[in-house]
């Protein structure tokens, strides 16, 4: 059988937009990047996100976007604004971003792994 020889790819986000950013870990975590890509198999690259804190926000991101979550009792949808997540923890921001870029299957949770961010 062969064996997959993962690529180990460092991304510096200082000053770079999050959704540039978050597409170019997705497209390497998903393997998109090599010559050989086949959907069906998880043959991504490991990616390592550094200075994750110096991120930079177009537009009125930081003020105007919420992420939601729902304790599934009624009238139980939480709403956090962007800024207080980015502020606690900016790696939480790069990895929702990522996360919904990744197609909604099993192999999503084995590339996601593979994903470290450093502040």
């Amino acid at each position: 059988m062969n064996q997959i020889k993962r690529q180990k790819i460092e991304i510096d986000a200082t000053d770079k937009a999050c959704g540039r950013v978050a597409t170019a870990i997705a497209m390497a975590l998903r393997g998109k990047i090599k010559p050989g890509f086949v959907p069906h198999i998880d043959a991504g690259a490991s990616v390592t996100v550094i200075n994750a804190s110096k991120l930079k926000f177009t537009g009125r991101k930081l003020v105007q976007k919420d992420y939601y979550h729902h304790t599934m009792h009624a009238g139980g949808i939480k709403r956090t604004p962007m800024k207080k997540v980015f502020e606690s923890d900016p790696a939480k921001v790069i990895r929702h971003a990522v996360n919904g870029m990744l197609p909604k299957n099993k192999l999503r949770v084995e590339m996601m792994k593979r994903l470290t961010i450093k502040a």
